[in-house]
């Protein structure tokens, strides 16, 4: 209530924040946030859309996460929501002991203990085993696409199933409860939104219980059949005291390292599929120079970012920019809008894969709650995008996609195409070269 009023009275932040509609292209609300001053009025907050600032308050210690506060320092607006929900009865991937949840030294300790799996050799590892899932799921989606006329949903049968795939063989969690786990993803996913309606609400709720009683009898398995991977390897760690993670530690952290390894990557696909769909001289610049590739999935995550914006809370009193701040005031960062800063980013609505400093963004966040399974990330985008517009040169849009309702979370939830003639290359996905329309949503790129 507190935001639609906000939003009626023509605020840019809450506007995003009240009606889907607008958020199908948000970027030109978001200009309307850009002044001289460090922070623009937000929807319950002041918000910031320089990258400057968002970089200088991700990286202070002089602020820290929502969830390491207590919600009694929260907006009263925020207090009495909290108190009309009520206690929650699963365990959430953002909540404390959750390491986006958490400051140091939790959150050290936290990071340490899973680092490993995503560290830049580790990854490495994996490209070999991401461009077989990518080769088989192809295969399926071209079987898929024989059966209906050369159409299929992008987003559904391969954008989803490539990371959840991946994430899953990583942390052992079985890859025939892929489907499960995209569908807990998607109920889950508005969790993160500040504003959701009862409705929404409770269906999170009801997920999150489900996703409990889930981990909690698969970590079990693992105590008694520990495998090698990285979710056995938290069941058994200990630390230097020689205790280990707690039952709900064990929880927090699984069900954030699994849902945030593919939720935040089907987002970058399907964006970046789309981003080339409108663009079709970007595909064709990337056919004559592959190696453009990786710099091109930067260039997805600058200007089409899968996620729109992090709040902070001032652990003191500090000053940002020269605007002071007080102990427990909370600010939210417009990463989306920061990532468009016409000071860091030269013509910052163009879609350049090319773009020299597109590595710049601020996607993943920055300073010691930078997104862990950064790297991971590039990774499959750009093994999947290239992988998909190789193999299928004349792939193109079927319809209008549609975009997901939430608003931290951006992404598509539905993406047809039809697939067109195969490569005579076939299978690309390992290395070669090769290779429209106007998907919704992404006008302003």
């Amino acid at each position: 209530m507190a935001i639609r009023a906000r939003a009626r009275a023509g605020n840019p932040d809450a506007q995003v924040l009240a009606d889907p509609a607008l958020r199908a292209d948000p970027y030109p609300l978001y200009e309307r946030l850009r002044t001289a001053a460090p922070f623009a009025d937000g929807a319950l907050a002041r918000i910031s859309v320089h990258h400057d600032v968002c970089t200088d308050v991700l990286r202070s210690d002089a602020f820290g996460q929502i969830g390491a506060y207590r919600t009694d320092r929260l907006p009263p607006v925020l207090r009495l929501a909290l108190r009309l929900a009520g206690p929650r009865a699963g365990v959430s991937p953002i909540d404390p002991p959750s390491m986006v949840a958490v400051d140091p030294p939790e959150h050290t300790r936290y990071r340490r203990l899973v680092s490993r799996a995503f560290s830049a050799r580790a990854v490495a590892g994996l490209r070999e085993r991401t461009r077989q899932i990518a080769d088989e799921l192809l295969d399926g989606l071209e079987r898929e696409a024989a059966a209906h006329g050369g159409h299929v949903d992008l987003v559904a049968r391969y954008a989803s199933l490539l990371p959840v795939t991946v994430i899953s063989e990583m942390l052992g969690v079985p890859v025939a409860m892929r489907d499960q786990f995209l569908a807990w993803g998607d109920r889950a996913a508005p969790d993160l939104d500040t504003g959701v309606n009862w409705s929404t609400h409770r269906d999170v709720e009801r997920t999150l219980v489900e996703l409990d009683a889930w981990w909690r009898g698969h970590l079990r398995q693992l105590r008694r059949d520990p495998g090698p991977d990285l979710l056995s390897a938290l069941v058994t760690a200990v630390d230097d005291d020689g205790s280990g993670l707690t039952e709900t530690e064990l929880l927090a952290t699984a069900a954030l390292v699994v849902g945030a390894g593919f939720e935040t990557t089907v987002n970058l696909i399907g964006n970046g599929a789309a981003l080339l769909f409108a663009h079709p001289d970007q595909r064709r610049l990337l056919a004559e120079h592959p190696s453009l590739w990786a710099n091109a999935v930067d260039e997805v995550l600058r200007i089409d970012p899968p996620v729109q914006r992090m709040p902070r809370r001032a652990r003191r009193d500090t000053t940002v920019h020269g605007s002071p701040l007080a102990e427990g005031e909370w600010v939210v960062l417009g990463l989306a809008a920061a990532n468009r800063d016409p000071r860091v980013f030269p013509d910052p609505h163009v879609f350049d894969v090319a773009r020299t400093n597109a590595r710049e963004h601020l996607a993943f966040g920055s300073g010691i709650h930078f997104c862990l399974g950064a790297s991971l990330a590039r990774m499959e985008g750009e093994v999947a995008l290239r992988a998909l517009f190789e193999r299928f040169p004349d792939l193109d849009l079927a319809g209008y996609g549609r975009r997901r309702d939430t608003v931290i979370l951006r992404g598509y939830r539905s993406l047809p195409v039809v697939l067109g003639s195969t490569s005579p290359r076939g299978r690309s996905a390992s290395g070669e070269s090769r290779s429209d329309q106007e998907p919704a949503g992404t006008s302003s790129a």
